[in-house]
């Protein structure tokens, strides 16, 4: 279960495992562009899943928070040790592209593989997506498989 919101609307620092109904419950059902923004997250979801090496899916920023209109839809993707593009489906690889997924999905998409980081490093790269821009700390969810 996520936990409430904090007085700036976002959720307590740390990294809370959510489930799909429970991300659509909270942040995807009120408002048009809220209504958008879930529906591109699914998508983003799928186009990675198709690939078959999909280990983690994390989301942060305004579409995890309070925040009426989210700008986007921010997302880190950790694909499998053996993860090749190339292997991939051809209609996933835009989303390997930071710019490109930018501009098709409206998303902001950053990736790595298994074992790039691991144990403490691990834990910095995801406490940086916890950090604002004003140097708070905001938790981010993941969403289980």
């Amino acid at each position: 279960m996520l936990p409430v919101p904090n007085e700036q609307g976002d959720l307590p620092a740390g990294i809370h495992p959510v489930s799909w109904l429970e991300i659509e419950e909270r942040f995807g059902r009120v408002g048009d562009t809220r209504v958008r923004a879930f529906a591109r997250l699914r998508h983003l979801h799928e186009l990675a899943g198709r690939t078959g090496k999909l280990r983690r899916f994390f989301v942060f920023g305004s579409f995890v928070s309070s925040a009426p209109e989210p700008r986007d839809v921010d997302v880190v993707l950790v694909m499998a040790e053996d993860f090749r593009l190339e292997d991939g489906p051809r209609e996933s690889r835009t989303l390997f592209s930071h710019a490109d997924a930018q501009a098709r999905y409206g998303a902001s998409v950053f990736w790595l593989r298994e074992g790039m980081l691991s144990g403490p490093l691990m834990n910095d790269f995801l406490a940086a997506w916890q950090t604002r821009r004003d140097g708070g700390k905001r938790g981010i969810v993941e969403i289980e498989p």
